[in-house]
């Protein structure tokens, strides 16, 4: 997309789609079908990017990475002449007759833009918290980590699978990996030390997993694997499999700006369409409380995607709840 093309828009757009991950391309590719005028606007991060190999995306039977997937789907949309801008989206408004996006294009100090829209949705998704690994910064991006059993856990059927994490997150991810996938599970916390009670001693004891209290000091990489961690009392572990369970940073802020309402995670809580608590925002995703996966992300934007087809002969001060945030679930 050019600048040219942003110079010649002299009307709000249908739509602007924040996030170019699984979500905001397959919503993409609705809108386009639908004949829709909108404008993807990509940080070019999402965190799909960083799946080696995903088996449990329907069709792809022998896996598929999340680069190929994306790049599928940019190939598919561009069938339909898809706008799509590289860029950060800055700040979100609430304007007469939908919303005012602020986005800065490419990286860098870059002048800021603008484009108007009736509605907004947002495909932001969501950045893991990385382990605090002795030298080794940015583990799950740079794969050394997985962050999705429910992606390939399967694959890792029987191994040694190490969770790292800590209070009922980390431990309810290493009960579901040892009920599903392997009895031989461990729990790192990393320093962070948890006080069991009888009920959680009785969970780790009947799925037999082990807790390990201290912090990593030093550890092995082989063949692009954490083979071995050295504890500070110089144990030693060693796993095929490490998985984290240290939680999700929700982009979920534009939407905060605007009083949305969220869970305690940020995540945006949304009805049966993907339409938030505000008036023309809708969300798909990551950034939506529930399921994490690629193919709920697609479902989520498909939902979204086509219920802005539906309102856009619609102005927004006229839809069921009026303008001030007053539709979908409290």
């Amino acid at each position: 997309m050019t600048k040219a093309w942003l110079n010649e828009v002299d009307e709000p757009l249908d739509c602007v789609i924040v996030g170019g991950g699984p979500a905001g391309l397959t919503a993409a590719l609705y809108l386009a079908r639908f004949g829709r005028r909108f404008l993807v606007v990509d940080a070019g991060d999402s965190r799909a990017s960083w799946i080696p190999t995903s088996h449990n995306i329907p069709v792809f039977a022998d896996g598929i990475s999340g680069k190929e997937i994306l790049a599928r789907q940019h190939e598919h949309i561009a069938r339909y002449d898809a706008r799509i801008v590289s860029g950060t989206v800055t700040a979100l408004r609430r304007v007469e007759g939908g919303f005012a996006a602020s986005f800065k294009e490419g990286t860098g100090d870059s002048i800021s833009r603008e484009v108007r829209a009736r509605r907004v949705l947002l495909a932001t998704g969501a950045d893991d918290v990385e382990p605090d690994l002795p030298d080794l910064p940015d583990a799950i991006r740079r794969g050394l980590v997985r962050y999705c059993p429910i992606c390939d856990g399967y694959e890792a059927r029987g191994k040694r699978i190490a969770v790292i994490g800590h209070g009922d997150r980390g431990l309810g991810e290493a009960v579901f990996v040892a009920r599903t996938y392997s009895r031989d599970v461990t729990l790192l916390t990393l320093g962070q030390g948890m006080d069991l009670d009888a009920g959680e001693r009785e969970r780790v004891e009947k799925h037999g997993i082990q807790v390990v209290h201290e912090p990593v000091d030093s550890l092995d990489i082989e063949d692009g694997k954490i083979t071995v961690l050295r504890t500070a009392s110089g144990e030693e572990h060693r796993f095929e499999v490490l998985y984290s369970a240290l939680g999700l940073k929700l982009r979920s802020e534009l939407a905060l700006g605007l009083g949305a309402k969220h869970d305690g995670t940020g995540a945006l809580i949304v009805d049966e369409h993907n339409r938030t608590t505000v008036q023309g925002l809708y969300a798909a995703g990551g950034v939506v409380r529930g399921l994490d996966q690629v193919v709920v992300a697609m479902g989520h934007a498909a939902m979204a995607a086509t219920d802005i087809h539906n309102r856009c002969e619609l102005p927004t001060e006229e839809d069921v709840g009026g303008a001030n945030g007053q539709l979908g679930p409290t």
